[in-house]
């Protein structure tokens, strides 16, 4: 196993809070996330990857790369040759488990951080309280790894159950679902407090706090439901540094504070996929796609894929979608690195979202912008329907306020500071390998953050267009990582 210098933290413990945008970590909202600030540094232009959506981000925190690396291209997307009945719910256990045999344990097609660990002979321990999807991700090969990860979904949402029965034998049954999720961020905190800090002690050890993202979709980002979550969230990770800072070597326990994606608010909501069908295009938008020539996912963004029939039926979608003025970008598979083959579209590779064998032949992301949603938080887009309501909170696109993420990096004894170096998702997983002495795996893209840049960023704006339609992303680019800044028309 390669090393690097002599290991810097013996234990790490990371808390991921579901969907947080810097903007909301405030001393009346979370004086435990600005505690450890206290002592660490935040990274404030952190970003997420494209699409922004959880399983996405999940896949690109665990294998330090963005999807054109592991494969995970879409919470939701269409994969012909794993499940060619239906649409692929990365949420869904049952199909995630279909799609693993037929990639024979690597569906996510990069090794983890929870890879490099077991290799090492270390281990890492989940407390999950989200999706039994994003549960899978952050460590998919848990089982075979000789890990351990506890799923709030319960037994059937891991590949190891005894984690859920070990906690349950511990703390009792698991909590009833409410919104907003307080009983499971309480029952999430417990677990490691109670459980896998003092018991199990890991390497490293990962909670996943569901909120406030779960409530920002249901009731809005600004609304006293979602402002409870993430108070409940910031005091379930407040014990976990209370442990951490009553344990005599608590100067050799790292301790990392992030998010996976920001949120912005639902504006509008655009039937895209109804005027497709009155345009005269066979679009399938649902779960079940038996009969369909073009199937597709939605949101504030979605991808568009050619099932059956020919070719130049894409080329006639992209055209009907930028003529579309709910429409704000398009991509299709890469040109030359900046355009798509599609004219008028970037490149998805440009994105970080071209993987070879799982790209779509389309992406699309609909109109967003800066201005202030009801509760004065800026940040309002379009997105197709679903089962978010108007005024709710969705991500999946490149708003700024999607994109930004917390990240914070702390150690005991150390000296708060803001660092305004690129950033991302990405580094999350090389970061916690580096602390603990490990390099990072062949495949990861992102750096270790605990140790200095080797170049200054780059930032860069890259155009398309065809006819009226023009589309500009904007992007930073350091020491071989590409982080998305956001973009416009």
């Amino acid at each position: 196993m390669s090393r690097l210098d002599s290991p810097a933290a013996d234990r790490v413990v990371v808390a991921v809070f579901d969907g947080l945008r810097p903007d909301l970590v405030t001393p009346e909202l979370t004086p435990n996330i600005l505690r450890l600030a206290a002592r660490g540094t935040w990274f404030r232009q952190a970003r997420s990857v494209f699409p922004s959506v959880t399983r996405v981000a999940t896949s690109s925190i665990a294998a330090g790369a963005p999807p054109v690396v592991h494969g995970i291209v879409g919470n939701a997307f269409y994969h012909r040759e794993a499940i060619p009945d239906r649409m692929f719910d990365t949420g869904d256990a049952a199909l995630i488990r279909r799609a693993e045999a037929h990639h024979d344990g690597r569906l996510l097609a990069a090794d983890s951080f929870g890879d490099v660990l077991a290799r090492a002979g270390k281990r890492l321990a989940v407390v999950h309280t989200g999706s039994a999807g994003s549960a899978h991700f952050i460590n998919p090969r848990a089982r075979a790894n000789g890990h351990w990860t506890f799923s709030m979904h319960g037994a059937d949402a891991t590949q190891t159950p005894e984690a859920v029965e070990q906690a349950t034998a511990r703390l009792g049954p698991l909590p009833e679902r409410a919104l907003p999720r307080l009983g499971e961020l309480a029952y999430g905190g417990r677990v490691m407090t109670d459980l896998v800090l003092p018991e199990l002690r890991p390497d490293v050890a990962l909670v996943w706090f569901n909120e406030p993202d779960t409530t920002f979709h249901y009731r809005g980002l600004g609304s006293p439901e979602a402002m409870a979550g993430l108070r409940e969230a910031d005091r379930a990770f407040g014990a976990i540094l209370d442990w951490v800072e009553a344990q005599p070597d608590a100067e050799r326990i790292a301790v990392i504070a992030a998010s996976d994606h920001g949120q912005i608010s639902t504006g509008s909501v655009e039937p895209l996929f109804e005027a497709a069908r009155q345009g005269g295009f066979d679009l399938s938008a649902a779960k079940a796609i038996d009969g369909a020539t073009l199937v597709a996912t939605g949101g504030i963004s979605g991808e568009i894929r050619l099932r059956a029939g020919d070719r130049a039926e894409i080329g006639r979608v992209a055209d009907w979608l930028m003529r579309h003025p709910a429409v704000g970008h398009v991509f299709s598979p890469d040109r030359n690195g900046v355009e798509g083959e599609v004219p008028g579209t970037l490149s998805l590779a440009l994105m970080g979202a071209g993987h070879a064998a799982r790209q779509p032949e389309l992406m699309f992301i609909l109109k967003s912008s800066l201005a202030p949603d009801q509760y004065g938080l800026p940040g309002l887009g379009a997105m197709t329907p679903g089962d978010v309501p108007l005024g709710g909170g969705m991500h999946g696109g490149i708003n700024p306020h999607e994109l930004n993420t917390v990240l914070i990096l702390g150690a005991a004894g150390g000296s708060g500071g803001v660092s305004q170096e690129p950033a991302g998702i990405i580094d999350i997983g090389p970061t916690v390998l580096g602390l603990l002495g490990l390099a990072p795996a062949a495949g990861m893209v992102g750096r270790n953050l605990a140790r200095p840049a080797r170049e200054e960023g780059r930032v860069l704006r890259h155009s398309a267009g065809t006819g009226a339609f023009a589309q500009h992303v904007d992007v930073v680019e350091q020491d071989g990582r590409r982080f998305i800044l956001g973009g416009g028309q």
